[in-house]
């Protein structure tokens, strides 16, 4: 493919990620000559009850500074005054709050001394590692966790929740260039949790994570989320917003639901790679959801945000009752939008469209029920064996769409009960139909459909 030189130009301006991380000495070649002040720091959150006030300047440390709430004080890490850094030149969280909250968010499960550990804060601080397995935050059985304007880079992960949260809220964080996932949802019963006004970028292992647990109520709101895959040729399932109970097939425990993300811009990495056009982490998706017969991911809104440059924008399987409106879809390599198995999947007012890049951009419906395809524009499409494709599915509207200079139209395989009204279509090779169906298809209504040359 050719691209205009300018674009060329711009491309060619993106670096192609490293692939591997570095460590904090690559920044810091003084590093072994800074004190060890792990027990220094830990005896003054135990003198001072969970706060810790750090210094201006680059502080080394080699062991995890835990705090135990233990019904008695909350937490509170952040500088004195000016910018202060950690240095983890160790295994496991540089910072690790645990508390002991073991209800639901509703006010009669908590036990009295929980009231003590509310809103434990760690803000405005940087976590920079200089360990192959040294990570940023972790947060256990807390309520209220507040993470503001803290970066954490060059780690493993970035900031991890695990075993019991509720009302955390995540904000204004930069999650960079770690080893694995930048925020880690690990097998968490967590209800309530707000991720907003965030950089989350160039996490090998996914942007946010979410993979088993229990997990309601997640706000992703107003973050630039990208190029959270590897940064080379390597093939990935992993994805910048990955919510994941495949795993435990056989678990109704474990189960994803009631989610929103809107707002955000999501991308890379697949298509920006400089003059030579090389491939990035194939198989890595901006949104994909992998759910499970049991209990599908349900209950998602998916609204407003930009998608662009990955294997497959939107990867959707075994989930159902989500809403994905009025997003704007580009760049994709090779297509847009896949659900498997959905059930009462609407995609509704998006544009779907490869932008600069010539792509096939597949919509995809393979094995859906009552489902909504609507309202959407799609232009540029270049499969030549079906620009939408229906398989094995049943009761699909697809409606009022507009389709523009793409190599094909709808086809149809092995589905019944389809609907396809009011398209307005032109650009379609000459002789080419908007619907075509197979044998194994039946009652498929076409009505109202405007196809120009």
């Amino acid at each position: 493919m050719k691209l205009p030189h300018l674009l060329l130009l711009c491309l060619a301006a993106i670096p192609l990620a490293a692939a591997e991380p570095p460590l904090a000495v690559a920044q810091f070649p003084d590093l072994a000559s800074l004190p060890d002040r792990t027990e220094e720091f830990r005896q003054r959150l135990a003198e001072n009850q969970g706060t810790l006030l750090l210094e201006p300047g680059v502080h080394r440390i080699t062991g995890t500074l835990e705090v135990k709430l233990e019904g008695k004080h909350s937490a509170t890490i952040r500088p004195a005054g000016g910018a202060a850094t950690l240095i983890m030149d160790g295994p496991g969280p540089a910072l690790r709050i645990v508390g002991s909250h073991e209800g639901s968010a509703a006010p009669r499960t908590f036990q009295p001394t929980t009231w003590n550990e509310r809103m434990p804060l760690v803000e405005s601080i940087e976590i920079v590692g200089n360990h192959p397995e040294a990570d940023g935050i972790e947060l256990v059985r807390t309520f209220e966790a507040i993470v503001s304007k803290v970066a954490v880079r060059w780690c493993r992960t970035g900031i991890r929740l695990f075993e019991r949260n509720r009302n955390v809220t995540i904000s204004d964080v930069n999650l960079y260039e770690n080893r694995g996932i930048g925020l880690h949802l690990d097998d968490v019963n967590l209800h309530q949790i707000d991720v907003s006004n965030s950089h989350i970028s160039y996490n090998r292992g996914g942007g946010i994570v979410v993979r088993d647990g229990n997990v309601r109520n997640l706000q992703i709101t107003g973050c630039d989320i990208e190029a959270n895959m590897p940064g080379d040729g390597t093939p990935t399932q992993t994805a910048n917003i990955l919510l994941d109970v495949s795993g435990s097939a056989g678990d109704k425990g474990r189960s994803i639901c009631e989610v929103a993300i809107t707002g955000c811009t999501i991308q890379h990495s697949s298509n920006y790679s400089g003059k030579d056009y090389k491939e990035i982490a194939p198989g890595g998706a901006n949104i994909r959801f992998l759910g499970k017969e049991i209990y599908p991911i349900d209950s998602v809104t998916i609204t407003g945000n930009v998608l662009s440059d990955v294997s497959v924008n939107v990867d959707l399987r075994d989930c159902t009752d989500i809403a994905f409106t009025g997003n704007v879809l580009f760049a994709p390599n090779p297509d847009n939008l896949h659900v498997i198995r959905g059930k009462r999947v609407v995609v509704n007012g998006n544009t779907f469209n490869p932008r600069e890049f010539e792509r096939p951009g597949r919509v995809v419906f393979d094995q859906c029920q009552d489902c909504v395809f609507s309202n959407n524009t799609l232009r540029g499409l270049l499969a030549e064996d079906g620009a939408v494709v229906v398989k094995g599915s049943s009761r699909l509207a697809l409606n009022g769409n507009v389709l523009t200079e793409s190599k094909s139209g709808l086809r149809v395989e092995g589905s019944s009960d389809i609907a396809v009204k009011g398209w307005l279509v032109s650009g379609l090779p000459e002789g080419a139909a908007l619907v075509s169906k197979d044998e194994a298809t039946e009652r498929v209504v076409e009505e109202g459909n405007v196809v120009a040359p």
